[in-house]
């Protein structure tokens, strides 16, 4: 009886696994609860899950923005990108967000990165 209990516990254990690669994390951390419009818990997004970041997607407030001067000048010009957004520079992205809704208003994919 004990070896069929351990049996079926390995058993789920192996079904409920995920991949490896999903195990990778990016530097994107999104509200998963919020209490009186505030959020009061945070994830962590895995790669696979920030790259699905597209427009609309809402950062935090507090969520620490990418300075615009660290942004290579060569998308600065070519997107016309203005010191009056925010940004987000991630895993070869840039997301242009706006600065009073903090949604997603651009996503850029950033050559050789």
């Amino acid at each position: 009886m004990t070896r069929t209990l351990l049996a079926l516990g390995a058993a789920a254990v192996a079904l409920t696994a995920v991949p490896a690669g999903a195990r990778q994390y990016s530097t994107v951390i999104k509200c998963s609860g919020y209490r009186n419009g505030q959020c009061v818990a945070w994830n962590r997004l895995t790669k696979e899950q920030a790259r699905d970041i597209g427009v609309g997607f809402v950062f935090p407030k507090d969520y620490t923005y990418t300075q615009f001067n660290t942004i290579p000048q060569t998308v600065v010009t070519q997107y016309s990108l203005s010191p009056d957004a925010r940004y987000v520079s991630t895993d070869g992205y840039i997301y242009v967000v706006d600065p009073n809704s903090y949604a997603v208003t651009k996503v850029i994919t950033v050559p050789g990165s």
